[in-house]
């Protein structure tokens, strides 16, 4: 079963970042409720409330969250569908006042989309006969059967008019013009942005400074292992939950860690600044803290790399 989800959304969320060119947006809620209805890389579809009752765009899955709200905006700012903190943190507040949410609840759930698309007008979509008029969420819909097959292929069709059909490609990565193949495609791995590759470093390091421990949220940082001004990718695998000094000192070459998850300090900060206790202390002893999943843990190339274009040794 090919799985898509179709969130409803306001019109104001919709006309500030259609406006845009963004790489990712936050599909936010106002409350806590875990969002489980998508897998990495499926399609979220946009669609409007009433009155307008249109779908209008979508993207591709990455993660949910449930975050800070100063770090969901500090994380995709503009990205968030506002155009300052207060007024998310104001839209937040009628939207918890009108269900009945707690309102000095300091998180948002966050539904992290990659390779944002969205439709003009003259393209939007009338929903499934069969939509639901209950529904205040959203609903999962099966791109290979009924409605949401017919749904899909509408939304295929305009993405090819829009020449974005390279983010929907087979399994041999080539878009194949066989109608019935085409819709039976499968998403794959999409571009991440800055904003998504912060939240899945912060998520995999347990929210705690790999090298430290530290688990003070706002002092922590997602470091890239590689430079993203260097074709370091904004992937998990390039990157660590750092504290902020300690980031800093990665960046510059005074500290780095090796392959094997040691860290390593060079004798440069005391060199160059006469001092460097609290760091030395890390010197030789394994990362505090690592990610659970094989697939999250720094990649062994990308840190090889810092120790040998970065470190200062």
């Amino acid at each position: 079963m090919g799985t898509m989800f179709v969130g409803l959304t306001d019109y104001d969320w919709y006309c500030t970042l259609k406006s845009q060119n963004f790489d990712e947006v936050n599909f936010w809620r106002p409350g806590s409720m875990p969002f489980k209805a998508l897998k990495q890389n499926d399609l979220f579809i946009f669609k409007l409330k009433r009155p307008y009752y249109a779908i209008v765009g979508g993207g591709f899955f990455v993660k949910y969250s449930l975050l800070p709200i100063s770090l969901a905006w500090e994380a995709f700012g503009r990205k968030n569908g506002t155009d300052s903190y207060e007024e998310l943190s104001e839209r937040l507040r009628k939207y918890r006042e009108k269900n009945g949410i707690d309102l000095l609840n300091p998180y948002v759930g966050c539904i992290i989309l990659t390779e944002p698309f969205f439709f003009g007008e003259e393209d939007w979509i009338t929903p499934p006969d069969n939509w639901p008029l209950n529904t205040v969420v959203g609903k999962v819909m099966d791109t290979e059967e009924g409605e949401g097959k017919l749904l899909f292929q509408e939304i295929c069709k305009r993405l090819q008019k829009n020449t974005v059909t390279d983010r929907m490609i087979t399994r041999n990565d080539v878009v194949r013009e066989n109608t019935e193949a085409r819709y039976q495609q499968i998403m794959v791995k999409h571009r991440l942005g800055q904003g998504a590759f912060r939240v899945l470093v912060t998520d995999a390091y347990q929210r705690r400074c790999a090298i430290s421990g530290e688990k003070t949220l706002p002092v922590l940082e997602a470091a890239h292992i590689k430079p993203y001004s260097k074709d370091g990718p904004h992937h998990v695998q390039n990157g660590v939950l750092l504290r902020s000094d300690i980031h800093k000192l990665f960046d510059e070459g005074y500290l780095t860690i090796a392959p094997d998850y040691r860290v390593e300090v060079s004798r440069r900060i005391k060199e160059d600044y006469g001092n460097g206790r609290i760091y030395y202390q890390f010197h030789g002893k394994k990362l505090s803290v690592l990610p659970n999943r094989a697939e999250e843990l720094p990649s062994k190339e990308f840190l090889a790399w810092h120790n040998e274009n970065v470190y200062l040794g």
